[in-house]
């Protein structure tokens, strides 16, 4: 210490010291208990870094350990959602899609939606951007028309943009228009090698009318559940089939249009890991491809590490997991927080989306052919009546905390107590844990060489921040 300091300076130096160190201390706690009816719930008392030691388990975060870059949490506005969201008296709405997407106070900021590139099986009816009579063709594009969606979907994403503009949008096809398909049907088929060009250009065309109206893409995937023919839209495409249509077609008709939209491949289960792989085997596909997408619906989501240890350079999303209308609170929100945000950004992924935003309580709509039925949606809108389900809380304790350009840090894995940690953009810490068993644990949380003392009941949830 320099002997020539003032008494004031020194003061004043201890008191700063005093002061910042505690700040940094201390951790604010947003807890979900579903056996205690308590919903994101900000704790009063806030938990204190120190130097006491005792056997709990004990969870070591670490940022001098660094993974991928988070884009955002959010989930599927399906044409379904944007109906009943459209349907609400516009102050309900607005304060809704407030809460839903803003970043400030008590808002739970959506980062990231996924919406489909003509109907989703969560429509009232299958239908594309160009349907035509049976035996016409349109290869120009000549007919190609957003009109199917400017009765709900369209200006409920220009609302959501006006409030939070740098939202990341996703869109993902479940089908080509039949035409183009040797089924002539919005279900199953394959796309005819002779339209892969014009279905190129219908690509090339969704980007730029989506631009034209103030919404920009961020993101396609090539095709929904590639390997499920029997959805309502859906088309089958084999890897051979995806990748030769991303280099001799897509790719380049994006490249000649100047389109910077990203491409995603796959977009399908986690028991698959060898169709991205196969794809991103292709260089002349892969000089075109960003990243693959994933679901859950069969596989392990380690099968994403599987991919990201394959092909390092490429990026990992994780871009849909329904909630079963027929499962409890507790066991839908504890799967998903379990494999989906914790799981998927443990294994690289730098998003999470819950399919979908809004139902009714009747689940409605959804096509016949193969529509789901029973798909509940993160909020449940009946009129201008709003109910909050599992999928909210799944999302809201991530998106709310987990901003984009934060990044996942080190954290080690206990099978009672799965977690993931992330920093912030502002260098803020960010700790998720589940409590996996049935009874209260106990346990540490540990950062910088001290230690902070927790308890999570049996099934809750407490996002961790500092």
């Amino acid at each position: 210490m320099n002997p020539t300091m003032s008494r004031e300076s020194l003061l004043f130096l201890l008191v700063f010291l005093f002061c910042s160190g505690s700040s940094r201390a201390q951790v604010r706690v947003w807890l979900t208990d579903p056996d205690k009816s308590i919903f994101l719930e900000k704790q009063s008392a806030t938990l204190l870094f120190d130097g006491a030691t005792n056997e709990n388990s004990t969870i070591t975060v670490d940022s001098g350990e660094t993974f991928q870059t988070i884009d955002g949490f959010g989930c599927c506005l399906t044409g379904g959602s944007a109906t009943h969201l459209i349907q609400m008296n516009p102050a309900d709405r607005a304060a809704l899609l407030n809460e839903l997407f803003a970043t400030n106070g008590a808002n739970i900021g959506i980062s990231y939606l996924r919406v489909s590139i003509g109907s989703s099986d969560l429509n009232d009816h299958a239908f594309s951007y160009d349907d035509l009579p049976a035996g016409q063709t349109d290869t120009d594009m000549a007919n190609f028309s957003l009109a199917p969606d400017g009765a709900a979907v369209l200006p409920i994403l220009k609302e959501i943009v006006a409030v939070n503009p740098a939202i990341k949008i996703l869109g993902s096809p479940w089908s080509a228009p039949p035409w183009m398909k040797d089924s002539d049907d919005t279900r199953g088929g394959s796309l005819k090698p002779e339209f892969y060009d014009a279905y190129a250009r219908y690509f090339v065309k969704y980007i730029e009318g989506m631009k034209a109206m103030g919404i920009e893409i961020d993101a396609i995937t090539v095709q929904n559940e590639p390997l499920n023919p029997n959805n309502n839209p859906s088309m089958f495409m084999s890897a051979r089939q995806q990748a030769d249509f991303i280099k001799n077609n897509l790719g380049p008709a994006f490249r000649s249009a100047g389109i910077n939209t990203k491409i995603i491949v796959y977009d399908h289960n986690c028991d698959h890991p060898d169709y991205p792989i196969w794809i991103l085997n292709d260089p002349g596909a892969a000089k075109y491809v960003d990243g693959s997408a994933f679901h859950l619906y069969a596989g392990k989501i380690s099968a994403l590490s599987q991919v990201h240890n394959a092909h390092p350079d490429k990026a990992l999303y994780f871009t849909e997991q329904w909630m079963d209308a027929r499962s409890s609170f507790k066991r839908s929100f504890d799967l998903h927080i379990r494999d989906l945000v914790i799981g998927a950004t443990r294994n690289w992924s730098r998003n999470v989306l819950e399919w979908n935003l809004a139902s009714d309580s009747e689940y409605e709509p959804h096509t016949d052919r193969g529509g789901c039925d029973r798909c509940q949606g993160a909020i449940t809108i009946d009129g201008n009546k709003v109910t909050r389900n599992a999928g909210y809380y799944v999302m809201a304790h991530a998106a709310k905390f987990v901003r984009p350009g934060s990044i996942r840090i080190g954290s080690n894995y206990l099978q009672a107590l799965p977690n993931v940690a992330f920093e912030a953009p502002d260098g803020q810490k960010i700790l998720l844990v589940l409590n996996n068993s049935q009874s209260p644990r106990p346990f540490n949380i540990r950062y910088g060489g001290k230690q902070a003392a927790s308890t999570l009941n049996g099934g809750a949830v407490g996002t961790y921040v500092w």
